[in-house]
């Protein structure tokens, strides 16, 4: 019997007490009961979230909450900026073109951070955009950008901050209020532990009004619609009822930690992971901007990535992913996020370590994982 230790950037691991949680006997949701459960995992987000805002519950992946923000504040021939460093970035000028939005994309070299600087430069040329687009941690390359930086610059102007933290929820800092963010997406299958199916989103009120004029098709995913309901702890259309009560399993379990104590957490697993990469004579593809939510290793030219991904899981159990669209079999990414402990990202090592052998790649056996070993002894 084979275990499987799964450090993909989502899914991630389920803890017990989310398993636990999944396996109740379904309840109904027009209910008392289910009321306080909602209004629970809303007061939880909101701590995650570190926000006052008003919170919306989907049942969809983060995809949909990131529809949801495009739709539900604004209008076909609207202007967009659009930040695009990487799969995920790209994904908010699919969706804005999808509904006529006009896209002012800004292309960021991928596993570069976009600089505060010439999202400002971009406003100032183009007063007419009502939105920012912008993408916390890039998944598909391991890039943190500078929200703070940009908040700031977009409040200088009449533009919405839309952040993308669909993989850096619950992992890394994110400060809606005092940044000044105007809605932030997320979903449930990464950093807080939960499987796929639940999407976030919290709104602001500056958001809420241009919601209020807004001219964009909407219906399932309406903000009106949501705001009227989760004002009553209720649901506008049918909730994935388990999905939510182990969102509170799952939200609980964080907030027992503390929010320092959990970015710490994963700081040093990520500093970990680095430092791994480093002794094992490997590169960042992001070593200025690097995620402390998922790293993303370059690979040596002759190595296969792809190949490499593949034995890993089947030969040894690690589940990490591989590289998308241009980085496809260029790279490989860890991740240290939700439910994944020191122990996992040991065992990813030394199987990495493995697997580049046997493929030929030249280093010193044993040098990642001690490198590894000593960041976590500290």
């Amino acid at each position: 019997m084979k275990k499987s230790y799964l450090l993909t950037p989502g899914p991630t691991p389920l803890p017990p007490e989310v398993l636990d949680a999944l396996s109740r006997p379904i309840i109904h949701h027009r209910t008392d009961v289910f009321r306080k459960i909602i209004a629970e995992a809303i007061e939880n987000l909101k701590y995650i979230l570190q926000t006052k805002n008003d919170v919306f519950i989907l049942a969809s992946s983060g995809t949909g909450a990131m529809e949801a923000s495009v739709v539900n504040v604004l209008s076909s021939a609207d202007y967009a900026l659009t930040i695009e460093g990487g799969k995920f970035g790209q994904r908010w000028t699919e969706i804005c073109k999808a509904y006529g939005i006009n896209c002012d994309v800004l292309e960021v070299e991928w596993g570069k951070a976009v600089e505060p600087e010439v999202i400002q430069e971009r406003l100032r040329k183009n007063p007419k955009i009502k939105a920012v687009f912008v993408t916390h941690c890039e998944t598909s390359t391991g890039v943190v950008n500078d929200i703070e930086g940009i908040a700031e610059v977009v409040a200088k102007t009449d533009a919405v901050l839309i952040v993308d933290a669909i993989s850096s929820l619950g992992a890394m800092p994110i400060k809606t209020d005092k940044w000044g963010i105007d809605i932030v997406v997320a979903g449930s299958q990464k950093g807080l532990m939960l499987p796929p199916g639940l999407a976030f989103v919290s709104v602001s009120k500056k958001a809420l009004k241009m919601a209020q004029e807004a001219m964009s098709p909407n219906y399932y995913f309406s903000f009106k619609k949501a705001k009227k309901a989760f004002d009553s702890s209720d649901t506008p259309f049918t909730p994935a009822i388990p999905l939510v009560i182990a969102l509170n399993e799952a939200l609980n379990l964080l907030r027992s930690d503390g929010l320092d104590n959990l970015f710490a957490k994963y700081k040093k697993m990520a500093c970990a992971t680095r430092a791994a990469v480093f002794a094992l004579g490997l590169k960042l593809l992001s070593p200025d901007a690097a995620s402390d939510a998922v790293t993303a290793i370059k690979l040596p030219q002759n190595i296969d990535g792809a190949k490499l991904v593949k034995v890993m899981r089947t030969e040894h159990g690690v589940w990490v992913a591989g590289g998308q669209a241009e980085l496809k079999g260029k790279i490989i990414r860890i991740a240290h996020m939700g439910y994944i402990k020191e122990s996992d990202i040991l065992i990813a090592i030394s199987s990495l370590e493995k697997v580049l052998d046997s493929m030929g790649y030249k280093f010193q056996v044993g040098a990642g994982l001690k490198a590894a070993e000593d960041i976590f002894s500290k």
